[in-house]
């Protein structure tokens, strides 16, 4: 499990994002890159990490699913992933 606070800071992020993403866009589209600059350093949408929805974990993040790769193997060995079957021959 990630510290609370790594994953309160992630969402903190986001938030940031979402206000400041039409600023961003009209100055982008304007060309006006010093009020870019003055933009807090979070709103920009790079400094996002992708993390687990359940766990928070960072690395080995699955985009279609939304989860890391440990909790994704876990879900659908207990079936809770509909149409994710085991492979084996």
């Amino acid at each position: 499990m990630a510290k609370e606070s790594m994953k309160a800071r992630e969402r903190k992020r986001a938030k940031t994002v979402a206000k400041y993403s039409e600023k961003r866009k009209k100055l982008k589209e304007a060309g006006n890159f010093l009020g870019l600059q003055k933009l807090p350093k979070d709103a920009s949408p790079v400094r996002m990490h992708n993390r687990c929805k359940i766990t928070g974990r960072p690395k080995g993040y699955m985009r279609q699913f939304g989860i890391s790769r440990v909790t994704f193997r876990e879900m659908a060995n207990k079936g809770l992933i509909p149409g994710v079957t085991k492979a084996s021959w």
